[in-house]
């Protein structure tokens, strides 16, 4: 299988490059992803468990669906193509432009568009991407990071507190 080619950005997220995956992570190299967060109806977010042979943060709770941008890709299309692979999952509403990340080393050297969507469903999982995915109300969500921060990804604890910030969460018992 061929490795996925990423554009490596500068610090204005203007394309001076490309790079193989591998490349790009063990070099550090400033690149492009996007996550989505899905909300239901009841303001409960889906949250996937990575499947544990994702390269990082193995096993941990993440975004409803993440993943990188592919070269020459927009951001937009690359996070409905990540809802269909991670997913199988079509929107019935346009996604939502919520805030872009800068790049650190929480977030992998990458620029991250995140978005979300209201809806339901149904997910068909991509196991090869994840083990597991459930709902979560948002305070039980934002007690588990409290307690165990190390079993949710980096990047979504920054989404986190960016969403906490601009008061954008919504409210559940």
């Amino acid at each position: 299988m061929q490795e996925d080619i990423f554009d490596i950005v500068d610090e204005n997220d203007q394309v001076v490059g490309q790079a193989t995956r591998s490349e790009a992570h063990a070099k550090k190299l400033r690149h492009r992803a996007v996550h989505v967060l899905i909300f239901n109806k009841e303001g409960e977010v889906f949250l996937q468990k990575r499947s544990q042979t994702k390269d990082t943060w193995p096993g941990a709770w993440d975004s409803s669906c993440s993943g990188h941008v592919d070269s020459g890709e927009d951001y937009l299309t690359a996070a409905h193509r990540e809802l269909q692979e991670e997913l199988g999952y079509e929107p019935e509403q346009e996604l939502e432009m919520l805030f872009k990340l800068l790049p650190c080393e929480e977030t992998g050297e990458e620029f991250i568009h995140v978005y979300r969507v209201t809806g339901n469903g149904p997910f068909r999982l991509n196991h090869d991407e994840i083990e597991i995915g459930e709902w979560k109300p948002i305070s039980k969500l934002l007690e588990g990071v409290g307690f165990t921060p190390d079993r949710y990804s980096s990047a979504l604890r920054l989404i986190l507190v960016r969403l906490q910030a601009l008061q954008l969460l919504p409210t559940t018992s």
